[in-house]
């Protein structure tokens, strides 16, 4: 491929972006929507981490990306263009296909019911993890506004390597400003953050790609107890809270069956550190059990109360995710306030 080539390829690339920004952008809330702006402007501008934004700019910018995304409101995503052949831009196979050899890696899937999310990026590596495919990327040429660093489509996962490092630092700028403790302190402090706080960032994000894979492994575990059935339902769902409900059971489902258990038979202490460090909002609220069994952990038990509840978590995030599938076998998306009164009851937390 061409340089002017692959400048276009990215190009289209960034269109379909901005077209899914243009449609979903407003789901998100205002704290979390204006945090991704702020990101999404520094990979634009290439600018680097935690160096200052200038205001005037990034109003501008911040006004000028609106108006844009108002202008592609209702555009359908583009057909993809490489080497003379047009590709359905959710078509992933065929697309990386015809990339191989270019050293580029594309990406293309949904992140929440009906959100695509696209991205074209350098390729670092392919490897076979158990049953699953690992495609590992660098920089990346195009991107949208949320760009998650880890993805199972299929039985391939997507570990995006510039998106995890910036995810790193932006969550690092969230911890300064709050009270710098708690387990994302533990984490830094096994990377060496006492010493020099930048290299730790760096040494951090080049060690938990791996707990990213492990979930997205038990992502794959966890699809395969629950059936297909369960993307219908996700789909289905009439309810964005439920929806989140329901990706915290598979969640808690994936890191009981794969994550916790392999950093603990590894005995990562940064990982696990690093792992409850992202353990917060309604995933923590429906797993009490597994922040006390942390602090005893963290205490020094030896991981024996994580492996008991980690043991009672695999089943019941199991049975929980069972009951919500009967539910909507029988009524589909009119089981929805059903659904979701099982999820938020309390015999749901764990």
């Amino acid at each position: 491929m061409t340089r002017s080539h692959g400048a276009a390829l990215a190009d289209a690339v960034q269109r379909n972006c901005h077209i899914a920004d243009a449609r979903h952008g407003a789901d998100l809330s205002m704290c979390i929507y204006l945090l991704q702006m702020r990101e999404f402007y520094r990979w634009e501008q290439r600018i680097a981490p935690l160096q200052s934004l200038p205001h005037g700019p990034l109003g501008a910018w911040l006004a000028g990306r609106e108006a844009l995304w108002q202008s592609l409101e209702g555009r359908e995503y583009e057909r993809l263009s490489i080497a003379g052949q047009a590709f359905d831009p959710f078509d992933l196979a065929g697309i990386n296909a015809r990339l191989q050899g270019q050293g580029l890696v594309y990406g293309a899937g949904l992140i929440g019911p009906g959100r695509a999310s696209f991205f074209l990026g350098e390729l670092d590596s392919v490897q076979q993890r158990a049953a699953a495919r690992l495609v590992v990327s660098g920089h990346e040429h195009a991107r949208g506004l949320s760009a998650p660093p880890a993805v199972l489509a299929g039985s391939t996962i997507y570990l995006r390597q510039d998106a995890l490092k910036r995810w790193l630092w932006q969550t690092f700028e969230s911890w300064t400003l709050k009270s710098p403790g708690g387990a994302f302190r533990c984490a830094l402090d096994c990377h060496g953050y006492a010493a020099d706080g930048p290299l730790a960032l760096e040494r951090m994000a080049g060690v938990q790609g791996e707990t990213l894979v492990l979930h997205e492994l038990g992502e794959l575990a966890a699809g395969e107890l629950l059936g297909p059935l369960w993307q219908e339902l996700r789909a289905g769902l009439e309810c964005r809270r439920t929806e989140l409900y329901l990706r915290c059971v598979r969640d808690h489902l994936a890191d009981c069956l794969v994550t916790l258990p392999r950093l603990l038979e590894l005995d990562a202490t940064g990982s696990i550190h690093f792992w409850f460090s992202n353990l917060e909002g309604v995933r923590a609220q429906l797993f009490p059990r597994l922040t006390r069994a942390y602090a005893s952990w963290h205490a020094g038990d030896g991981g024996q109360a994580l492996t008991q509840v980690l043991s009672s978590g695999r089943s019941h995030w199991l049975d929980l995710g069972h009951k919500a599938l009967r539910l909507f076998a029988r009524r589909g998306p009119a089981a929805t306030p059903e659904i979701r009164r099982l999820l938020e009851s309390a015999p749901a937390r764990h």
